[in-house]
């Protein structure tokens, strides 16, 4: 037992003091936009909405003095990233992966008035029950909220891949399954099962297709190998309860010299808009920095959802600035968005698998990006083509 020394006691209180105050100061700290950055479809902020600084003290320290006399943090966190987002009871919410210092994440629920700034957890992280099969680790989640009436997370569900018990890194990924009606008590179903080896990027669509459910998938060989995957697909099951996918079509394959060469798979769910079903996905290229990810837009029919539309494959939000910097850097990732009912859309991402930040911008700007921005021409002698047309197009207008 530490036995109560009164100066030892005020350095505690005073350092303890200083942590509340600070984080205080963060929580209530406006976010304004950034102003020297303007391209006419969304609004960039110019801060994180949440950071390893923004978790709840009481999740961290001990707040004890008996037991943590020099107030040390005792369960750190490193960073708060990949967020799935919904709009409930007049709040916006967000749903991060939370990775502890010790490499295992969790989700916690972050409410806010506007969206923007002013992010605070709900009191307790949410415990996810287990299948019978538990797994090491999970996040990315997925909120879907469906027309049967429930809430979805779909996620990450991580397990060691037990046929290379030798390989300490070697893992399996599937997508795990659970409903809600309150974001706080889950159930969880079977993980979603299909012929692909892995899928972590399953995303469930929010309406009954031909009723039966369907599902955005990413199927993978390997772990990080996309191998005979290939892109981002679509399948159906009958019963969510028993979440087989027969059949997995690819809708919208990776690409050669593209923003998604290498690998892609969707965001959130998509958003239903007038002329069809609007998609964020992130895409990846090889660089000579190492692997790049940014985000991309695409339209598949409003009737018939499988079918793509319409496909810029032309990065939509790719990392700037400190968004470069962090635990993976270059990257920029999507598992949430919020359209509201003034047709404004909340974009959340995370950068570099560190923070989360926000952008801004509205169903109309996102019609009008998809619609009318050019599709990649190919090439690059077909690219300046384009661009001379442009070029000469607006020539022609200043003589006017």
């Amino acid at each position: 037992m530490i036995e109560i020394n009164n100066s030892q006691k005020a350095t505690f209180q005073k350092r303890k003091q200083h942590v509340f105050d600070e984080h205080q100061r963060l929580l209530n700290e406006p976010n304004p936009p950034v102003t020297d950055f303007y391209n006419g479809i969304f609004h960039r902020y110019k801060n994180p909405i949440l950071t390893p600084n923004h978790i709840p003290l009481d999740w961290r320290y001990d707040l004890d003095y008996k037991s943590n006399p020099l107030f040390m943090e005792r369960l750190e966190v490193n960073s708060v990233f990949n967020a799935g987002a919904i709009e409930w009871n007049g709040k916006i919410l967000v749903i991060p992966r939370i990775e502890s210092n010790d490499v295992k994440s969790f989700f916690g629920v972050a409410e806010s008035e506007n969206g923007i700034d002013n992010f605070k957890f709900w009191d307790y992280p949410i415990v996810m029950p287990q299948t019978d099969d538990p797994d090491m680790n999970v996040y990315d989640i997925r909120l879907v909220e469906h027309e049967d009436g429930w809430i979805y997370g779909i996620f990450c569900a991580e397990r060691k891949d037990l046929n290379k018990p030798h390989d300490s890194s070697a893992a399996i990924a599937q997508s795990g399954l659970a409903r809600t009606k309150d974001l706080i008590n889950w159930e969880r179903l079977p993980d979603i099962m299909s012929s692909s080896p892995q899928q972590r990027n399953c995303v469930l669509h929010p309406e009954f297709v031909n009723g039966e459910y369907a599902f955005y998938t990413r199927p993978m060989d390997g772990f990080i190998e996309t191998g005979g995957g290939g892109g981002i697909g679509w399948g159906t099951c009958k019963d969510i309860n028993y979440p087989k996918l027969e059949k997995e079509l690819i809708i919208d394959p990776k690409k050669y010299h593209t923003v998604k060469e290498v690998k892609n798979g969707l965001g959130p769910a998509p958003i239903k808009t007038d002329i069809g079903w609007l998609h964020m996905a992130h895409g990846v290229r090889r660089t000579a920095a190492g692997l790049r990810y940014v985000l991309y837009l695409f339209l598949c029919d409003l009737h018939e959802p499988w079918k793509v539309i319409r496909k810029l494959d032309r990065h939509f939000i790719a990392p700037m600035g400190i968004e470069r910097v962090g635990d993976v850097s270059n990257v920029v990732f999507s598992n949430g968005w919020v359209k509201r009912e003034n047709g404004e859309v909340l974009i959340y991402y995370a950068s570099s698998d560190t923070r989360m930040h926000v952008a801004t911008t509205t169903v109309d700007q996102l019609t009008d990006y998809i619609l009318n921005t050019p599709e990649d021409a190919g090439r690059t002698y077909d690219c300046v083509q384009q661009r001379i047309e442009l070029i000469k197009k607006n020539k022609s207008l200043k003589k006017d």
